[in-house]
């Protein structure tokens, strides 16, 4: 068995671990810092919208020998607005695309002509494509009554497969997730499209699906837990992570790996800039997707659950029996189902507990001396 295999197999058995429950409030703490900064970035320097969603006009060149900086400069002086211009095919008679958001059709064939002639091409050469406003409003609009629709559905879900402190949990982890995505584009600047409306619906799905898989972990593992003084809920939410972690990661490597070759390769060293509409939003989304499933949904339904008065009730029992020593072999008397628990022992306990788990695996003592 590899290294990585045999790790995640000890561990799914709770033989090793991270008490990621118990430092819960660390990860909080990251997850706010990196809210506020994107939220600050969104308010200070707000979305660069493509021209879907704008309103503009979209200039094809034929082959040309100009470069993207003299043409980006030609349609900012003819246009007074920011141009976007993206090279279209190998070599340096490549055509160009220029994009210029904000203006009108009378507007759009005027700078058609002033193009043409300070590009020194035929006018005819230049082909343009207008896209209304009210397209780009429509665009939007739906984008949000699909976000808003996926949202009410998956609390719904949650709340009936498994219970509302779940769905309020992951509800807090896709909005901590759609924060940061949408605040890391309007820091780095990139254009907003549909694509990365797109990516930003596709990485829901993920964050949620990974969610789901340590929330079914944690609810089969502490069915009956009350009936038994061994652990609380945040041990075992813990062992719950612990015990996915591996598959956690493995997953979000293997979708971030392609994702990151359209980004930096495609998008960075190749230049096809369409190509980071969808592909920062899957990156940067998969990634806060699989963190916040680990450090933020999970312990959050752990803080949730341990205010409830029977788990409030539950953990002072524990704490009352770790005291007095009476987790180190057998439970003590009056809780039956305390053996039932033995397999799903937190991860990371304590000394203590880890040498009790060595006793039970070597054999009971018969209690007779040699």
């Amino acid at each position: 068995m590899s290294k990585l295999g045999n790790l995640g197999a000890r561990l799914h058995r709770g033989e090793v671990g991270y008490d990621f429950v118990k430092n819960r409030k660390i990860w909080y703490g990251i997850s706010i810092l990196i809210t506020i900064t994107a939220i600050v970035g969104l308010a200070v320097r707000g979305l660069n919208m493509g021209i879907e969603f704008q309103g503009g006009a979209v200039f094809t060149t034929g082959k040309t020998s100009v470069s993207v900086s003299q043409a980006e400069e030609y349609a900012e002086e003819a246009s007074g607005h920011d141009a976007i211009v993206q090279k279209l095919g190998n070599g340096d008679d490549g055509s160009l695309r220029i994009q210029v958001a904000g203006i009108d059709t009378e507007r759009a064939d005027q700078i058609k002509d002033t193009l043409a002639e300070d590009m020194k091409v035929d006018p005819e050469s230049i082909n343009a494509e207008l896209v209304g406003p009210s397209w780009g409003d429509q665009i939007a609009n739906k984008a949000w009554q699909g976000l808003g629709i996926f949202l009410i559905l998956v609390v719904i879900y949650l709340a009936i497969a498994f219970e509302w402190r779940m769905a309020v949990a992951a509800f807090v982890a896709l909005i901590h997730d759609i924060t940061i995505t949408v605040g890391i584009y309007a820091l780095v600047g990139f254009e907003v499209t549909p694509g990365t409306v797109i990516g930003l619906l596709t990485i829901l799905g993920y964050s949620l699906y990974d969610t789901v898989v340590v929330f079914d972990s944690l609810k089969e593992q502490t069915r009956d837990i009350s009936k038994q003084t061994r652990w609380t809920y945040s041990d075992i939410a813990n062992r719950s992570i612990n015990s996915t972690l591996v598959r956690s990661v493995n997953t979000t490597v293997v979708a971030l790996l392609p994702v990151a070759g359209l980004l930096f390769i495609g998008g960075g060293v190749l230049g096809a800039g369409m190509l980071n509409d969808i592909s920062l939003s899957l990156f940067v989304g998969l990634a806060a997707g699989a963190y916040s499933s680990i450090f933020i949904a999970t312990p959050l339904v752990a803080d949730l659950k341990e205010r409830e008065p029977q788990m409030k009730a539950l953990k002072k029992r524990v704490l009352a029996k770790r005291a007095q020593g009476g987790d180190q072999d057998e439970p003590q008397t009056g809780h039956s189902d305390d053996e039932a628990y033995d397999d799903v022992a937190p991860a990371v306990v304590g000394p203590r507990d880890q040498s009790a788990a060595r006793t039970r695996g070597r054999g009971r003592p018969s209690g007779k001396r040699r």
